[in-house]
């Protein structure tokens, strides 16, 4: 991508290197903390206190599976919904598109009451899906706003086009909106992904069996009534934090790409 400004002057070149490295130091100084406490006292024999807990292996694997599941249900949702809202002709469309905007106002701690309350009349308490169903409802209306502003930018022709050739509404969906928003749902995965990885209050709250908490619980183990071991809990952080970077890595340029057409079109 060629880019739109560019600086000619090297002192205006200079400028703008000594600002954005001012403007990262503030990001990159708490991770440099973390990972320096995390080797303090023992060394790597802190990340081996962590995996000699024992329960790693099964955290790692309840918040894979609570994380793919909330990003299969997010992604398809917001997918229909976003081409609805769009595209299709749906009488009093925008009412219901600001209802689902207005839950960007509600804040997870204040919902933890009614849906404790909600999980135990469903009888979904202690499962998985009494954390990936909330998470799942707490990201969607963010997502729908960023693939609506996408899908806004597909050009009607194809789908008049798609109509012309005897296409109904579910396979203009499938071969022209499911291929075309790979960089916005690549910016919805990694959105989720760190979203539902890092959550820590419902699985603490509607999570009791150990054997389903998830990886954000894992430093709990070093802290207690009587000791605070904070060398291992910043080892935990930084092995709670690898698979989110990786991620991120592997699917960068699609995710920018889907944020900057997602806020532009």
């Amino acid at each position: 991508m060629n880019p739109v400004f560019e600086a000619r002057r090297l002192s205006t070149r200079l400028l703008l290197q000594i600002l954005v490295t001012l403007m990262i130091i503030p990001y990159l100084f708490p991770l440099v903390v973390m990972v320096q406490g995390s080797l303090a006292g023992e060394g790597f024999g802190n990340y081996e206190a962590v995996f000699s807990v024992g329960a790693v292996g099964t955290f790692f694997r309840n918040s894979v599976i609570i994380s793919v599941a909330t990003i299969l249900i997010v992604y398809v949702l917001t997918m229909f919904a976003a081409f609805g809202f769009s595209k299709l002709h749906i009488r009093g469309k925008e009412v219901y598109f600001w209802m689902i905007l207005a839950a960007l106002t509600l804040p997870e701690v204040v919902l933890l009451t009614p849906l404790f309350a909600t999980t135990l009349n469903l009888g979904v308490y202690d499962t998985y899906w009494a954390v990936v169903l909330p998470l799942a409802a707490l990201q969607i209306p963010f997502t729908v706003l960023l693939a609506r502003k996408f899908i806004d930018g597909v050009p009607d022709s194809l789908f008049d086009a798609a109509r012309v050739d005897g296409a109904n509404v579910f396979t203009a969906f499938r071969y022209i909106i499911v291929p075309m928003t790979r960089p916005i749902a690549a910016a919805i995965v990694v959105l989720t992904l760190i979203s539902s990885w890092n959550d820590y209050l419902l699985p603490l709250v509607l999570i009791q069996d150990p054997a389903k908490q998830t990886v954000t619980l894992l430093p709990q183990f070093f802290v207690s009534q009587f000791s605070n071991d904070q060398t291992k809990v910043l080892a935990s952080a930084v092995i709670i934090a690898i698979p989110e970077i990786v991620a991120y890595l592997c699917l960068q340029r699609l995710f920018e790409r889907g944020l900057a057409a997602g806020a532009l079109k």
